[in-house]
Parts: C-alpha cells; sequence; structure tokens
C-alpha cells in the first residue's frame, strides 16, 4: 500500500476518515492524495454572465477555502507524511473512482454519514456508491477512531471462493494493526446448515487460505447484516473486512450489498474489496 485516496468534503466525518488515513499512512509509509469534488451548479447561459466565466470565478474562490481548510487538517494531523491537494468539479463517486484510476491509487478511505429508508433504497450515500464501484479497497469511516487501538479484525464469509488478492489484503491488515482475526459465518433461516457441517466448512475455509491468529465463529441470528453488527458488538475496537458486488441499477435495487448496509448501518471502520 503505497498511495491513499481521501476525499474530502470537510465535514465531520471526512475529517475523521482524513485522520484515520494519516494513522494510516504513517504506520504502512504511504502518501495520501487529498481529493474535494466540486458539484457545479447548472446556470441558464446569460450574454451579460458567461457561464464559463462565472464557473472559473466559483472555482477560485473555491479553492481559496478549500486549501484553507486542508492546511489547517494537515497540520493538526499530517505529520510528516506527504500530503496533496486535488480540487475537481463533477459528481463525486465519478469523480472518485477516476482520480483513483488516474493516480493508481491502492487504497481510499472515505468519511460516511450512513444512509437509511428512503435515501439507502433510491440514492445511497457517497460512500456506499463508491464501495460498490471502487476497483481498489475501501474504508468506510464513521465515527473517530485511531488506528493504533485496532486489535481485532472481523472477516464475514459465506465460504464463496476467495481471490489470492483478498486473502492476500486481509493478512496484510492484520500484520499491519497487530490484530486477532475473527472469521465469521453467520447462520440465517433462509440460508441454514448445522454448526456440525458449518464447522467443517470453517475449518476447511482457514486451511485452504492458511489463516493464523483466528477464532472461527458461527453466529445464528435473522439476517446477515444484524448478525454481522450483534457479533460486532462483542468487540469494542474492531474493523470489518468484506468481499462484496459491484452492482448497479434494478440489480442493485433487488439485491441489495450485505457490505453497502453495512458500511450504511454499522460505526466501526468497514474495509470492503469489491468483486466487479
Amino acid at each position: 500500500m503505497n498511495k491513499i485516496l481521501v476525499p474530502c468534503d470537510f465535514s465531520n466525518t471526512a475529517m475523521q476518515a482524513f485522520r484515520f488515513a494519516c494513522e494510516l499512512a504513517t504506520k504502512s509509509k504511504s502518501e495520501i492524495f487529498l481529493l474535494h469534488v466540486v458539484e457545479m451548479p447548472v446556470l441558464p447561459y446569460s450574454r451579460f454572465v458567461p457561464v464559463q466565466a462565472y464557473e472559473k470565478n466559483f472555482m477560485k474562490g473555491i479553492k481559496e477555502k478549500v486549501n484553507k481548510s486542508f492546511e489547517g487538517m494537515k497540520a493538526k494531523w499530517g505529520g510528516k507524511t506527504k500530503i496533496s491537494l486535488s480540487v475537481e468539479a463533477g459528481s463525486v463517486s465519478s469523480s472518485i473512482q477516476k482520480f483513483a484510476s488516474r493516480k493508481k491509487i491502492d487504497l481510499i478511505v472515505i468519511g460516511t454519514h450512513g444512509a437509511s429508508g428512503f435515501k439507502e433504497y433510491m440514492i445511497g450515500s457517497n460512500a456506499a456508491k463508491v464501495v460498490r464501484q471502487s476497483s481498489v479497497p475501501v474504508i468506510a469511516v464513521k465515527k473517530a477512531m485511531k488506528v493504533s487501538a485496532i486489535k481485532d479484525i472481523i472477516y464475514p464469509t459465506t465460504f464463496e471462493p476467495a481471490s489470492k488478492e483478498l486473502i492476500s489484503s486481509i493478512k496484510e491488515l492484520q500484520k499491519l494493526f497487530n490484530a486477532q482475526l475473527h472469521i465469521l459465518y453467520v447462520n440465517t433461516l433462509t440460508r441454514f446448515s448445522t454448526d456440525l457441517i458449518t464447522g467443517s466448512r470453517l475449518d476447511e475455509f482457514v486451511k485452504k487460505n492458511h489463516f493464523k491468529k483466528y477464532t472461527a465463529n458461527i453466529f445464528n441470528d435473522m439476517e446477515e447484516e444484524k448478525g454481522i453488527a450483534n457479533f460486532s458488538s462483542f468487540f469494542k475496537n474492531k474493523i470489518i473486512v468484506m468481499s462484496t458486488h459491484g452492482r448497479t441499477g434494478l440489480g442493485h435495487l433487488l439485491m441489495r450489498s450485505i457490505a453497502e448496509d453495512v458500511v450504511n448501518h454499522i460505526d466501526c471502520p468497514i474495509w470492503t474489496y469489491t468483486r466487479l
């Protein structure tokens, strides 16, 4: 991990994400790219005030304010980490993806307010959109947490074949945080199997992927997301790591990603790896 992208709108959650990223960059000796995206207002053309001239002056004013806020954050939390600022106009989620691709980003750390109800189903938070679309791992941060405080990594699995990249990344995180790994299978009514069968599959999954310093856990609950949330509540300083599917359009509305639900509803940092 050499390059960390932090999308930032200077909200409280965005600043907590930046703080988390700075600590992470110090441990991993990474570079941070801070990106502020401006969604430009749509204006009718006027021969008295040309739209291009207005946009240029608008962006100039935004950049001055953003740079001032950036310098304050950098002085407070940046330390000796190499940090650069970019201000771009466009839609938030697509600008983040294009920037990550252009700069060959290894990890995105993004603040999230979460989402619920109508907003969750029809719009979704920007963090959830990034989780769904990103080709690189994402850490969603909702509340302040010190990287040095993380002692437990919770890894929910359905025993689907995991890529070498995913397993390797989880092991790297475990080493980086010096944390205990808790492999979790949530047993639900719609996907029920006996403890004997599930335990055997857990053992096989662990042996196949050569995990170390781990616990293997079966947790019964009504839904996967609730099971992850309820199991996670037993641990104070944790991060949840998940593999998710990239979905858009009707398929996304009918089959919401569990990882997006977790990002929207659970307060601890969530690391996601999207299988597109």
